[in-house]
């Protein structure tokens, strides 16, 4: 027997190494999601085996050999309020418990990097803030959180890394979020788990996990020289978006200079946060964000800038945290002269075609 033992071991231990009933824990909040399941399957399992062995004795205690004449049986509320008190005791404690990973898992900490990922038909596209772009690959460093900005450009995609628990829809018109903090360096598998199409099967791609250092010289080696602000600065300044969003005092649009995260007052009196859902929504929908103060003259981009145009042009606002930045796009633009007759009248660059 004590030869047969390590033999066992090392099969199984072989045979979960190919052939895994589990994805391995790679992240920190993986080993509470499967605490959590296994709690739900212990206690299934456990009613099943219940439930089973009360209808086989039941069966064999009142036969109809042992009782041909049937007898009434009177209830018992002790009975009744145990079998209703235990199972709502596990049924709130797995709600409880459930509750509090869903909101850790959907509130990512201060301090998380933030990457944005778009997804269309049928790709992953991740794009760093210093301008470094992936296609159905996600380098992240070891022990850091990272914050994931989802969006789709075409049909509903759903972004899983099993290896994480992380599982999140990108959905077309709206950003979605989710944080993870991976705890092994490696390679792990990233899927696309919502149908999008025929070629859904091909939306595979990698996560790769790096140590701190290496990290670092991958993000030397992979950027494009500018990052996404310093895009979405020249973007802003090819579609004239400077000729209203300026520091003047008589600007036609409001000073955009440390607009983002603060509360906004709109014309209908609303209060709103100007977070990347927002200025997102501003910039292809404005007729429906003006704010308060300003004439809702600004033209939509709806089909002109694609997802990955509007996440540079939202980087470039984040980080506008002085009117440097402005001034200079302003020097180094020639503006229309500002008609002050026609209030209603387009703003310059409303028929400029850009897809970055």
């Amino acid at each position: 027997m004590s030869h047969i033992s390590p033999v066992l071991w090392q099969f199984l231990a072989k045979w979960l190494q190919h052939c895994p009933l589990f994805p391995p824990e790679a992240s920190t909040i993986a080993p509470q999601m499967d605490a959590l399941f296994f709690f739900l399957v212990l206690i299934s399992l456990v009613g099943l085996t219940l439930v089973v062995l009360l209808v086989v004795a039941f069966s064999v205690l009142y036969s109809k050999n042992r009782h041909p004449k049937a007898v009434q049986i009177e209830g018992s509320t002790l009975l009744e309020a145990t079998w209703t008190i235990i199972p709502l005791g596990l049924f709130l404690v797995a709600f409880v418990w459930g509750a509090l990973i869903y909101f850790r898992v959907y509130t990512p900490p201060p301090n998380a990097m933030n990457i944005y990922v778009v997804g269309k038909q049928w790709m992953w596209k991740v794009e760093h803030p210093g301008g470094q772009h992936e296609i159905d690959e996600l380098h992240v460093p070891v022990g850091r959180a990272v914050q994931l900005t989802l969006i789709s450009q075409d049909v509903f995609h759903s972004f899983s890394i099993p290896a994480f628990r992380v599982k999140r829809e990108a959905i077309p018109g709206r950003y979605t979020s989710v944080w993870f903090e991976a705890t092994k360096p490696g390679t792990y598998n990233l899927f696309c788990t919502q149908y999008c199409g025929t070629g859904h099967s091909t939306m595979i791609g990698h996560v790769v996990v790096m140590k701190s250092g290496a990290y670092r010289k991958w993000l030397a080696s992979s950027t494009s020289g500018m990052s996404l602000a310093q895009d979405g600065e020249r973007l802003f300044a090819s579609l004239s978006c400077n000729a209203c969003h300026n520091t003047r005092p008589n600007a036609r649009g409001p000073n955009l200079v440390g607009v983002y995260g603060s509360q906004l007052t709109l014309d209908d009196g609303q209060t709103v946060t100007a977070d990347a859902a927002y200025l997102r929504q501003a910039i292809l929908d404005p007729s429906q964000n003006a704010t308060e103060g300003y004439a809702a003259i600004m033209p939509t981009y709806q089909g002109q800038i694609s997802e990955g145009g509007v996440v540079e042009l939202i980087e470039y606002i984040r980080n506008l945290t002085t009117g440097y930045r402005l001034q200079e796009t302003l020097n180094t633009t020639q503006l229309p002269p500002v008609n002050e007759s026609k209030t209603a009248a387009p703003a310059p660059g409303a028929q400029t075609e850009v897809n970055p």
